[in-house]
């Protein structure tokens, strides 16, 4: 505990150029467990960089904090590269745009060039500004989805996809070599601007952004025609601007946006958890729909790369499942494209292996090859990258994570809902004129494939002790793993952090050859299956159930039985 209070001590002394810190401080002057929460770890920097409260302490996003991180990506940078640049952009969050700021003059102070966008912009777009401008990184400040009093820091390598394993280690030991008070070489943004170390992204980006998004459509004359009535919203995030230009562009224009989730706003008044996975994120826009029967209800997270959306069912509106746009965006395109004539020779669908393995059942009948990744779009990107450096772009169709994120064109490396939401509108345009709603599009093919049920159970664990308890969760099952599962025999389990997948009756092991992650699945007869991993970017985990039947209603029995299974060894 001395220590703790010696940097408490430290950080009130030192932390003086943002008096919110201070103040925050001073409040909580003799709590123990409020100074500990705050001091007994550094934000934990990898893969996807720093998320965290908005505070003060060292488990903290601060100016502090991010300018250590930042220091080290500039070390980091600066020994592997010679004269490199780093391309900037920022959300909606509280301090996002004061984080970008700072963190643009500490890579200016290391004579690195910035690339910073004027106003906030969505991810795919500081994707897109690192291979525009041929960048050796990228900086986004967003905390996605989380709740108002989170904000986060991801970097981007040069092929614009979060960092690699490799390349965020190397970060990570510069970081810890780096005192977050007096190891951070700075400079004033605005000397930053008059020395040209920093330099504003200008409307002919945007634009080129633009144009690589319409390259994607296939339907535009459709769209035009098709009268498709759609409520937006953005959610107080970023995709306000960018998702209405580009349905302008290929035609949709009776389009509504949600006034209440129109600007951008950090404390995301009407809805404090503002995912597009979740149902209270669309109760202003179906209010909406009494006055105006819209056939495409359409919400974008706060850093615009994931996206949800609600159709029409009769006289109702029904959420549709990351899992069934994935399946929905495989279809639409591949047999588009077929039908005019656009389907290359070995088309590639790319997914992460948590992800419906309908989209693989659809993709197959069109010739196209499926691969599963580990969750993080990084390796969707890096796919895509070996791709084009072998000549066969033109292979990719569309990657997709189960967690409302898509991708299509090879314009980005991260998942992109502004490309998702003019394709989702398009699809949805191009199936009114058949006389069809996505809903029954979805129906279609469950009928033809069969019913593939995913359903996902979370469980937080906030604080130290809940970082503990999660490890301990991994380690018993790896430890004392479950014969059984819903009624049914355990026939294999995949270890992905020990690399082999393991038979349950013979014990014979077969390597697994994507990289190591805590990842555990429970592999079931007639291909249901239980994932297990821990959040990359929560305190959670996360529990990915998957139910195959010929209905929705035998579907429904075994997620409801596995899904009894978890909530009871969670007990």
């Amino acid at each position: 505990m001395n220590d703790i209070h010696a940097l408490y001590d430290r950080w009130l002394e030192k932390a003086t150029a943002d008096p919110d810190l201070i103040r925050e401080l001073q409040s909580v002057a003799g709590d123990e467990d409020a100074i500990l929460d705050r001091f007994y770890k550094n934000l934990e920097f990898g893969t996807a960089g720093l998320r965290g409260v908005i505070g003060a302490g060292t488990n903290r996003m601060n100016i502090y904090t991010v300018g250590q991180a930042t220091q080290g990506l500039a070390s980091y940078l600066n020994e592997t590269y010679d004269k490199p640049s780093v391309a900037i952009a920022y959300d909606s969050r509280i301090k996002s745009d004061t984080f970008s700021r700072f963190a643009a003059g500490v890579l200016a102070a290391n004579g690195i060039h910035v690339y910073i966008y004027p106003e906030l912009v969505p991810t795919p777009m500081l994707s897109f500004a690192v291979r525009h401008f041929g960048c050796k990184g990228g900086i986004i400040l967003t905390a996605s989805h989380n709740p108002a009093q989170y904000n986060g820091y991801k970097c981007y390598d040069p092929e614009g996809y979060q960092m690699t394993d490799e390349a965020a280690a190397k970060t990570y030991g510069y970081i810890q070599q780096t005192d977050m008070f007096d190891g951070i070489k700075t400079m004033d943004f605005d000397k930053g601007l008059e020395q040209g170390l920093i330099e504003y992204i200008g409307d002919d980006v945007v634009e080129a952004f633009y144009r690589e998004v319409e390259k994607t459509c296939l339907s535009k004359d459709i769209c035009q025609k098709s009268d498709l009535k759609v409520i937006y919203t953005p959610l107080n995030g970023t995709g306000n601007k960018h998702v209405r230009a580009m349905l302008d562009r290929i035609g949709i224009r009776d389009v509504r946006v949600v006034k209440e989730q129109e600007l951008p706003d950090g404390n995301f008044p009407t809805c404090p958890y503002p995912n597009p996975e979740i149902r209270q994120v669309f109760e202003c826009g179906l209010a909406m729909t009494k006055d105006f029967p819209a056939d495409l209800l359409l919400a974008t997270d706060p850093d615009c790369d994931r996206v949800g959306i609600a159709v029409k069912n009769g006289d109702r509106y029904e959420l549709m499942t990351g899992n069934e746009v994935g399946v929905l965006l495989t279809q639409y395109l591949l047999s588009r494209r077929k039908e005019l004539g656009l389907l290359p020779e070995q088309p590639v669908v790319i997914k992460s292996f948590v992800t419906t393995d309908l989209v693989t059942a659809v993709a197959k009948d069109f010739g196209a090859e499926v691969f599963d990744l580990l969750t993080g779009f990084k390796y969707i990107g890096e796919l895509i990258t070996k791709l084009e450096a072998e000549g066969q772009a033109d292979r990719f169709i569309v990657g997709m994570e189960e967690s409302y994120g898509y991708l299509s064109g090879i314009h980005a490396r991260d998942k992109d809902a502004v490309v998702a939401s003019t394709l989702i509108c398009e699809m949805a345009a191009y199936y009114k004129a058949k006389g069809l709603g996505l809903y029954d599009v979805m129906q279609n093919l469950y009928a033809k494939y069969g019913m593939y049920q995913s359903s996902l159970l979370n469980f937080a664990f906030e604080g130290a002790a809940g970082m503990e308890k999660m490890a301990q969760i991994m380690e018993d099952l790896r430890a004392n793993p479950p014969k059984t599962l819903a009624g049914m025999p355990v026939e294999k389990i995949a270890d992905y952090k020990k690399g082999v997948t393991t038979d349950c009756n013979t014990g014979d092991t077969t390597p697994i050859t994507l990289p190591r992650s805590n990842v555990i699945a429970f592999l079931l007869p007639n291909d249901n299956k239980l994932i297990v991993r821990p959040s990359g970017t929560e305190p959670k985990i996360k529990f990915y159930l998957t139910a195959v039947a010929p209905d929705r209603a035998a579907a429904q029995k075994v997620t409801d039985a596995l899904g009894a299974d978890v909530k009871q060894s969670m007990k």
